[in-house]
C-alpha cells in the first residue's frame, strides 16, 4: 500500500551486517538507510534524482572492534595534539545519523562468517561472549589491521585519550629530538605535523630508498614536492639509508636511543617513531576461497563477492580489504561505500519485485594523493598533475585533518529523518 507521500512498502523486510563502522562502513550503512526509507542516497547533489519509490525495513547491525567512529587520516595529528585527540573519536552512541531503530551497534569482533548459511559469529566485547548473527546482505568493510603509531591501539575512547596524552608526553619531553622511520604517506605527514605543533623540537625522517612514496605508484615530481616542502618546514629528511640498528642509551635522567644507519652513521634522539607499512588484511573471518594471496577479498565491479563462495550475490566488500586498484584513501572507501548500498537497494528490491537490477559498477580507481604537510598540502592526480599550496592545504584538509570535512560529507551530525 502506498503511504501519504506515494512510496510504498515491500511486504518483507531484510537484515544487513556491517563489518566496521570507519568511513566506508558507515557510508554504505547510512546511504542504504536513506534509500530504504524512500530518500535520495546521502551523497547525491543531483537536484534531478527522483527517491525511490518503494519504502524497505531493514535492520543494519554494525559490528566493530572500537567503540566509535576514528578519523583515521588524521592519526597523525590526533596522537600528537590532546585537543585534537578529544575531536578525532566519536563514540557510536553518541552519533545523531545513527540514533534510528534502523541501526544496532555491536562492539566486538567478527570471528567466522558462514556464506552459505548467513550467519556471523561474534565476541561480544562487552558481554565477553560469542553470538550469532544472521544476515540477508553482508558488508566487509573492516579494513586492514595498523600498528602504533600509525593508527592508536585502543578499542575504547577513553583509553584512546590516555593513549594520546603519554604519546603528547612522550613527544614533548624528547630529548635529543624525535626520529620518523618511514618515508611513506604516514611517515611524511607525521614528520611534518610534528613540526608544526612542536617547532623547538628536532624532527628526522628516515627512509630506506632514495625517494619519498617509493611504495605508491606516483611520479616522481609529487615525491620531490613532498621532500621539498617538507625542508621548507625544517624536517631533516635522510634518504636511502636504512635504520639498522636502535638501541637505547641511558642517559641520567631520560633515556635516548641510539639508531645505527646502513652507512655505519649513528643518530641520538630522544624518540624513534616507526611508521613502516605492516598493514594486515582483517580478513581471517572469511574462507580462503574468498580472497587472494594478500588477503584481500576479491569483487566485482558490482562490489560483490567473486571468489567461490556460496551466497556470493549476497556479499560486498568495500574500502581498504577489496582487492581493487588504486591507492587506499578514504573517499574512495566513502565512494564504494555509496555504490554497495545502491547496489544492495536494487537486489532488495529485486527480490521484491522480480524485476532484474542494473547494478553500478565500479571503475578502476587512478592512483592519487593529497598529503597534509604542515601548511602546505601536495596533491596529485593524473588529470591535474602535482600541484602544492597553502589554498589547497584549506580546501583539502582544513585545520583538522579533514574530520570536520568527512563528517560533514557523511552527515554525521544530522538525526535521522522519519
Amino acid at each position: 500500500m502506498p503511504s501519504n507521500d506515494g512510496v510504498r512498502a515491500v511486504a518483507r523486510s531484510f537484515r544487513v551486517l556491517v563489518i566496521g563502522g570507519s568511513y566506508g562502513g558507515l557510508a554504505a550503512a547510512l546511504n542504504l538507510s536513506d534509500l530504504a526509507h524512500g530518500r535520495k542516497y546521502r551523497f547525491d547533489s543531483n537536484p534531478d534524482t527522483k527517491p525511490p519509490s518503494w519504502r524497505i525495513p531493514l535492520q543494519i547491525t554494525i559490528v566493530d572492534e572500537r567503540d566509535g567512529y576514528f578519523h583515521l587520516i588524521g592519526a597523525p595529528k590526533s596522537l600528537a595534539c590532546e585537543k585534537y585527540a578529544a575531536e578525532s573519536w566519536t563514540k557510536f552512541q553518541d552519533i545523531p545519523a545513527l540514533k534510528s531503530p534502523d541501526f544496532k551497534v555491536i562492539q566486538g569482533t567478527v570471528s567466522k562468517v558462514d556464506c552459505s548459511s548467513k550467519i556471523a559469529h561474534i565476541l561480544d566485547t562487552q558481554t565477553k561472549e560469542n553470538r550469532t548473527e544472521k544476515y540477508d546482505y553482508l558488508i566487509a568493510a573492516s579494513g586492514l589491521r595498523r600498528v602504533f603509531p600509525v593508527a592508536p591501539q585502543s578499542l575504547r575512547r577513553e583509553e584512546f585519550l590516555e593513549e594520546a596524552k603519554k604519546h603528547v608526553e612522550n613527544v614533548r619531553t624528547a630529548k635529543d629530538g624525535i626520529v620518523v622511520v618511514g618515508g611513506g604517506a604516514v611517515g611524511i605527514e607525521m614528520a611534518a605535523e610534528l613540526k608544526i605543533l612542536y617547532p623547538e623540537q628536532k624532527i628526522t625522517l628516515i627512509h630506506s630508498r632514495n625517494r619519498l612514496l617509493s611504495s605508491e605508484d606516483l611520479p616522481d615530481d609529487f615525491a620531490e614536492k613532498a621532500l621539498e616542502i617538507l625542508r621548507e618546514e625544517n624536517v631533516e629528511v635522510i634518504l636511502g639509508q636504512r635504520v639498522t640498528d636502535t638501541t637505547a642509551v641511558d642517559s641520567g635522567k631520560s633515556r635516548v636511543w641510539r639508531l645505527t644507519l646502513a652507512n655505519g652513521e649513528q643518530l641520538t634522539t630522544g624518540l624513534v617513531l616507526s611508521a613502516i607499512s605492516r598493514s594486515v588484511p582483517t580478513s581471517t573471518y572469511l574462507s580462503p576461497e574468498a580472497l587472494d594471496e594478500e588477503g584481500l577479498i576479491k569483487i566485482h565491479p558490482s562490489l560483490q563477492f567473486s571468489g567461490n563462495v556460496p551466497n556470493s550475490e549476497h556479499h560486498f566488500a568495500i574500502g581498504d580489504l577489496a582487492a581493487w586498484s588504486g591507492i587506499k584513501r578514504c573517499g574512495g572507501a566513502m565512494h564504494m561505500g555509496q555504490y554497495a548500498a545502491e547496489n544492495i537497494h536494487k537486489h532488495m528490491l529485486a527480490e521484491c519485485t522480480g524485476e532484474k537490477p542494473t547494478f553500478k559498477s565500479l571503475t578502476p580507481f587512478p592512483s592519487v594523493m593529497g598529503l597534509a604537510l604542515g601548511k602546505k598540502c601536495a596533491v596529485y592526480s593524473p588529470d591535474e598533475g602535482t600541484r602544492a599550496s597553502e589554498e589547497l592545504m584549506d580546501g583539502m584538509f582544513g585545520n583538522d585533518m579533514a574530520n570536520t570535512i568527512c563528517r560533514n560529507y557523511l552527515r554525521l551530525a544530522e538525526s535521522p529523518k522519519a
